[in-house]
């Protein structure tokens, strides 16, 4: 299975104010992130950021949620964005069914949304290198089930290269910059 850009959208999950210094690599994390909102906003891919329970743990940090907007936001309380009512009509609606995943913590929110979009008929796609935890083990752990459940990996480099998908596409300077940036 390959990426195909009009067939996928991104989801960035959970990478708040208040949780994402405390995840181990947090700026590395933010950076890919940032470079897949910036990739998928050049070639047309959707792109929505999760928040979980925004009041307590804050919100999308801020240079994310400029790129993604405010109507790219979307909030829920259960770990799984697949588990939340509003979070799934968003997907739905989009009518794409692969969705490439970025976000925090591996093992809890990522993992159950990749698990629930998986069971939901989806085809989850792992961005590894922009997927954190605060404990390394749980990173781990969280990616090994992943992946054990037939979530595709991949990286933020092979996403982007994918949605991108030919060399004498218009974009390809642009979206190399963003990859030579990484």
């Amino acid at each position: 299975m390959r990426l195909d850009r009009s067939s996928s959208f991104l989801l960035v999950v959970d990478v708040q104010e208040k949780l994402a210094p405390r995840v181990e690599g947090h700026e590395r994390l933010i950076a890919r992130a940032i470079a897949l909102v910036r990739a998928a906003r050049l070639l047309g891919v959707p792109v929505l950021a999760s928040e979980h329970c925004p009041e307590r743990i804050g919100q999308t940090v801020p240079a994310l949620r400029s790129l993604v907007g405010e109507d790219g936001v979307v909030t829920k309380v259960h770990f799984s964005c697949a588990d939340e009512g509003s979070c799934l009509a968003r997907f739905n609606a989009l009518g794409r069914r692969q969705v490439v995943i970025a976000g925090i913590e591996a093992h809890v929110c990522v993992m159950q949304t990749a698990l629930g979009m998986r069971e939901r008929g989806y085809e989850p796609f792992m961005v590894e290198d922009a997927v954190g935890s605060q404990r390394p083990e749980d990173r781990a752990a969280g990616l090994q089930r992943i992946a054990a459940a037939g979530c595709s990996p991949a990286t933020t480099e092979m996403a982007i290269f994918e949605w991108l998908h030919l060399a004498d596409d218009a974009r390809f300077r642009e979206a190399l910059q963003i990859v030579k940036g990484l």
